[in-house]
């Protein structure tokens, strides 16, 4: 009798797992429908691409459009044009003609009542020695006299015609309260 009735145990509970497993999916059914029906029904074609159309370069005697023009060429233009002030193209730059005055500072000065030197500190926080008839500044300044608290010099400043003006300037000892660095 125990076998027996283990045997009708094991029987329902089969029934009702398969009973589980005949359960309507109907609902399922219905989700899948409006996913589908709410899904658009492709990805838009993409646009067609427009032909390439090559343009051959006309300019080939002309510079090139891809480099920086020569500034020096143009300075030579001016001065071979008109006879006229203008600052030497062949000379060699100095390390603090890349700078504004704005940008240099004086900071002090070295040597005796017959030679002076100044020492020009520049934006990038660099020490410089100059001296008379060198260079500084981005408007060919020569130095013409440094003085113990100052440097005088004189600038060429372009008219806007292709010729040049001379300028004086005179550059003073930095206060040596803004000297200080941080």
């Amino acid at each position: 009798m125990k076998r027996h009735s283990g045997r009708i145990l094991a029987l329902t509970a089969t029934l009702m797992l398969l009973q589980g497993c005949n359960d309507s999916l109907t609902d399922i059914q219905q989700f899948m429908e409006s996913v589908k029906a709410n899904t658009p029904a492709g990805i838009p074609p993409l646009p067609k691409a427009k032909p390439f159309v090559h343009v051959s370069y006309q300019s080939a005697k002309a510079r090139s459009p891809f480099s920086a023009p020569r500034p020096e060429a143009v300075q030579e233009q001016f001065s071979q044009s008109q006879d006229c002030l203008s600052p030497d193209p062949a000379r060699r730059k100095e390390p603090l003609e890349k700078f504004a005055l704005d940008n240099l500072a004086m900071r002090g000065t070295l040597g005796d009542s017959s030679n002076f030197w100044a020492l020009i500190e520049a934006a990038d926080k660099t020490l410089h020695r100059v001296s008379k008839n060198n260079y500084i500044g981005l408007f060919h300044g020569r130095i013409m006299q440094v003085d113990p608290n100052q440097i005088e010099l004189i600038e060429l400043i372009p008219d806007g015609a292709g010729c040049w003006k001379e300028r004086t300037t005179t550059m003073q000892m930095a206060d040596p309260a803004v000297a200080v660095r941080k």
